[in-house]
Parts: C-alpha cells; sequence; structure tokens
C-alpha cells in the first residue's frame, strides 16, 4: 500500500486513547493521554479519550475503536494485562506485546533477563515475606517496589538501621521488593523508537536524588540533551539501551534508565515499556533533538503500532 493511501486509511480509523486507569500513577497517565490525544487531533486523527474501568471491552466496543494508543503508566494498563485484552478482540495498540510488557514492569524479573544477556546491571537481592534473598548488597543500597514506576514507593539507604523502614514502604505496594546496589555516578536515559536508540539524556535533580518530586516539580531537575559524554560512551549507552530493549522483546517505544558509574561505565536500571508522553517528558526531549516534534512522534508509534 503506498503511504498516501496508508495514512488515508489511518485517518478513517477510531483511535482510542487509553489513559489514566486506575494505578498509582494515575495523574500522570493522564497527562501523558491528554498531550497524545491533542496531538493525533492536530494530525487529524479520529481520536477519543477513554479512562479505562471494568468493563474496558464493552467501553472499546461502543466507542467503535479500530486502534489503541495506550497511555496506562503502573498496574494495570502497563504489565500485559489491557494488551491481552486488545489481542482478544483483535485491535491493535501501540508499545511492546503482553509478555514483553509483563516482564519489563517486574524490575526483578527485568534484572534476571538482563544477566542472562550479559546486560551490566547493578547487584540485588530480593525481599519477599518478609524473607531477604539472592547477593548480600552492601550499602548505600536503593529499595523499591518490584512492580512500580515513577519512583514511587522508592528509597535510599545508607544506615542500616533505615533498611527495614524502607523495605516496609515498598511493600506497600506489591509483595516483591527489590534492593539493589546503589550506584554514585550520573543518571542518563535513552529512548528507543521503532527499535532505533535515540540521542542520550542526563538526568540531574537538583536534590541529588531523582524521586517523584524530582520528576514532577518543574525547576527541580536539570536535563541535558544530548547529554555531554565522550562519543565512544554515548554509542556504548546507545547500544546496551537497544539491547536491553530487545532482550526484553519490546516494539514501538520504550525508555531504558541508566547509571554511569565512574569510570564511564553503564548500567541498566530498568525499562519502561510505555515511557511518559508529555511534552516535557523524556522520551519526546530526546526525539526532539533527533529533529521529531512531539506530533511526529506520536504519529510514529501510532503508526507502527498499525502497521504491525
Amino acid at each position: 500500500m503506498k503511504s498516501s493511501s496508508y495514512g488515508r486509511l489511518l485517518k478513517g480509523m477510531k483511535i482510542g486513547v487509553l489513559m489514566g486507569g486506575l494505578s498509582s500513577e494515575r495523574e500522570i497517565s493522564l497527562r501523558s493521554g491528554k498531550a497524545v490525544f491533542e496531538a493525533l487531533k492536530r494530525k487529524g486523527y479520529d481520536a477519543v479519550c477513554i479512562d479505562p474501568a471494568p468493563d474496558l471491552g464493552l467501553i472499546l466496543q461502543r466507542r467503535k475503536v479500530d486502534a489503541a494508543f495506550i497511555c496506562l503508566h503502573g498496574t494495570p494498563g502497563e504489565d500485559g494485562t489491557v494488551q491481552g485484552l486488545l489481542e482478544f478482540m483483535g485491535i491493535p495498540y501501540t508499545g511492546s506485546g503482553v509478555l514483553a510488557s509483563a516482564a519489563a514492569m517486574d524490575k526483578i524479573v527485568t534484572k534476571k533477563l538482563l544477566i542472562y544477556h550479559a546486560i551490566p546491571t547493578p547487584d540485588f537481592s530480593v525481599n519477599e515475606h518478609g524473607r531477604t534473598t539472592g547477593k548480600r548488597i552492601a550499602l548505600p543500597v536503593i529499595v523499591k517496589p518490584a512492580t512500580q514506576g515513577s519512583t514511587i514507593g522508592v528509597s535510599r539507604v545508607s544506615v542500616k538501621k533505615d533498611l527495614e523502614k524502607a523495605i516496609r514502604i515498598a511493600r506497600r505496594f506489591g509483595p516483591k521488593v527489590l534492593i539493589e546496589k546503589f550506584i554514585q555516578g550520573r543518571e542518563l536515559t535513552v529512548g528507543i523508537l521503532n527499535d532505533l536508540p535515540l540521542p542520550v539524556v542526563e538526568i540531574r535533580p537538583m536534590s541529588g536524588f531523582y524521586d517523584f518530586k524530582s520528576k514532577y516539580t518543574p525547576g527541580r531537575t536539570e536535563y541535558r540533551v544530548p547529554a555531554p559524554l565522550l562519543r565512544r560512551v554515548s554509542k556504548r549507552v546507545q547500544e546496551l539501551a537497544l539491547s536491553a530493549h530487545r532482550a526484553l522483546g519490546c516494539n514501538g517505544a520504550s525508555r531504558v534508565d541508566f547509571m554511569l558509574a565512574d569510570g564511564d561505565d553503564p548500567y541498566v536500571l530498568e525499562v519502561n515499556t510505555i515511557p511518559g508522553m508529555t511534552e516535557t517528558s523524556l522520551l519526546p526531549k530526546a526525539a526532539r533533538e533527533a529533529g521529531i516534534s512531539f506530533d511526529d512522534l506520536v504519529e510514529r508509534i501510532l503508526t507502527a503500532a498499525v502497521r504491525g
């Protein structure tokens, strides 16, 4: 099919932008969804906003949705559950499939897959049902829920007496807790768009810790795009990002987070299968540096999904 004919076909489809949902990241998801919806409308698409409910399948049928642009963050939505429903209904959707979404949502599973593929990631142990297994990790450590995003429930622990409290905080968001070696260094992220790495972004929180406030409060974090790195280091980080994306079986757009230790040694922290999609989010920042406008980024993600 010629590109012009394909474009007309897409413009004739109803695109459901899935946003909001029930997770602790609901407000961030609503922001992403609104930005994507507005971009699709500017591009001439027939888009509708859908806030998933238990009867999502019926809603999709009633709204006559032909394709879904998923802007859901957290569980359910980013973990493969919504993807499974869409697969069952035969509705094409943006982003990764059921298996990759579920694997990336679980940070422990992600790390095991990274290790299997010889991709460097910080040492870790797991606390579940009050018992810690795995390597003994020397302080300082990062304690985080295994299946949350936006640094919700995350603590940095430097003294032993604070460890149990940090585990209790993380356990509020699920039974599995990741205890990860803290890597002192520079925080980086790389967006992947349709199997191509975008420019590296450096994240420099004013507080020294990229927590929820640092992420979503204007002025609390400086972003450097492209990250001021040696060319060989930047290339290495991009190569590892693409390797992580592929190791988990991701599709479409993803974002891979790193710590760059002293000596320019990169460590993959996690893979995000549904990155934030406000105009100031990290993936759009990287895309803009690559010459891709926000509206064009949204359209490329959608087009890849519908082409299958």
